[in-house]
Order: structure tokens, then sequence, then C-alpha cells
């Protein structure tokens, strides 16, 4: 993907609530996370990001920060959402999750209701609001994936990602009817290469599922990203000339254009509203 530098994206009362989600772990997930909430940021946007993998924190550790408090005490009802926000790179907040306790990859009913007065509670100024999901089809992953306004699907040019990938599209369309996502081609040596993950990810999905996929474009495999990581930092702002941030800022601006130019009910409200139904639904299959 060619990188242009972003420019200013208006704003709107409306929040756009966007799922980066993968089939496979490893893939760069949070990374893109992260960084597209930075970018999103600095082009004007007030963004939140939620670590949505509840039971391995990971956006925190990410970038370096020790929140005081996490997840698990917004669900126990001990604090509010706005108790536990950390302030990030660009401004962004980020919701932190909890590290190393298995019982919160699967939240109860009492949890999610939780976690939906929560979200239905929030008030700090937020019009993009990023989840950043655990990797596989678990439970969580897809309550939080189909709750969402626009899923990403971030891919690999690697035969496991792109077969773990499919079974996460399918899972969603199938158990949560998700028909739309978008697919973005990370750690690539090229734009083409890019391009022949998605072609290969379409042509199985067109043939075997009722589903639409968008292709968002491709990150490249860039030695700065994977220093910033080393850093814990965001790779826009520690080496905002790279390849990659380049490319994320493109990939911020794509999507902020997009998410202004649709129509249909998105927000928190759909977000909220999503969370319970296909909580219940995920809690059935």
């Amino acid at each position: 993907m060619t990188g242009q530098e972003a420019v200013p994206l208006p704003l709107s009362p409306a929040v756009d609530v966007i799922a980066v989600t993968s089939g496979k772990g490893g893939v760069g997930k949070t990374s893109i996370a992260v960084n597209l909430a930075v970018s999103l940021a600095h082009a004007g946007r007030e963004v939140v990001l939620f670590d949505a993998d509840l039971g391995l924190a990971n956006v925190d550790i990410a970038l370096g920060l020790k929140p005081r408090h996490d997840i698990s005490e917004v669900l126990s009802g001990e604090r509010s959402l706005e108790d536990i926000l950390v302030r990030g790179p660009g401004g962004i907040r980020i919701v932190p999750a909890t590290s190393g306790v298995a019982e919160m990859t699967q939240l109860s009913a009492t949890q999610r209701a939780g976690l939906i007065r929560a979200f239905s509670d929030l008030s700090v100024p937020v019009d993009t609001l990023i989840v950043d999901t655990a990797a596989g089809i678990d439970g969580s992953v897809l309550t939080f994936s189909s709750a969402c306004e626009m899923v990403v699907v971030v891919v690999c040019d690697e035969p496991t990602s792109i077969t773990d990938a499919y079974a996460l599209i399918k899972v969603l369309n199938r158990d949560c009817g998700v028909k739309q996502f978008q697919v973005l081609a990370n750690m690539v040596e090229h734009d083409s290469q890019g391009a022949q993950v998605y072609a290969k990810l379409h042509q199985v999905a067109e043939r075997f599922l009722d589903v639409s996929l968008g292709y968002l474009g491709a990150i490249p495999r860039d030695g700065y990203l994977r220093r910033s990581l080393q850093q814990q930092g965001a790779v826009v702002e520690l080496y905002p000339a790279s390849h990659a941030s380049r490319a994320l800022r493109q990939l911020a601006t794509t999507l902020g254009d997009g998410t202004r130019t649709r129509s249909g009910n998105g927000g928190l409200g759909f977000f909220v509203e999503r969370l319970a139904c296909t909580g219940n639904r995920v809690a059935e299959v």
C-alpha cells in the first residue's frame, strides 16, 4: 500500500466501531490496532482502544504502559470504564485487559451485562472505538467482532494464517450473521504480495460463503516496526518516515473516509445492543 500523509478527518457525533481481529496469532494484529488508533488520533479523531483479549493483556505491554486498574474491575462492578482508562500515545484512551486470568476469556452473563452497562455509560469524548480482539474463534472473539460495525481481518502470506482467517470469517458468518469483512495483509514484501493474499482468501470465500470481502491494502514488513515493538512504542510516532508508518497512516485515512461515508445503524448504541444479542447467541452455539 503506497502511503500518503493523513489529513485531518471531519468529526461526527456518530461513533465508528471497528474490530481488528485475526484467525491466527502472531500476525501483528495488536500492532495494527495500536498504530491505527494512534494514526486516527493524529488525524483528529477521539479514539478509544479496547483491549478485548480479556485474559491476555497485550495493548498495554505493546506500549510500555502499567495501568493501575483493568477491565476485571469494571466487570465486577468495582469501577466504571472511565476509572480504568489509560492515556496512550497520540492522546488515545485505552481500556486495559487483564493478564493471565483464564476465566476472563469466557464471560458469564453477569460479566457481559456489566460490560454492556459500562459502555452504555461511557461519557468521555469518543468518535472511534477500536476493538482489538483475541485471535481465533472462541466465544469472546465472536462476540466482540460481530458487535462491531466493521470487521478488519489481519492476515499474513502463510497457509495457516489464510486458512485460519477463512475459518474465522466462516464462523462469524454462519453463527453470528456477519456478512461484510475487510481484509488487511500484513508483513508483506511488496504490494502485489498483499493483493495475492487477498485473492486467495476471496476466491475460497466467494465459492463457499455468502459474504462480501473488501481489501484494505497491505502493511510492509519493516525493521522499524520490529524496533518499535522492542521499544514498546507506536511506530507511527517513533519512526514516522518508515514504510510501515506511511502505510498505517494511509490505512487510517482509508478507514476514516470509509466509515464517514457509510450509512447505517452504527455507533456505541449498535455495539452495546449487538454485545447483548450476539453474546446470548454465541453462548447457545
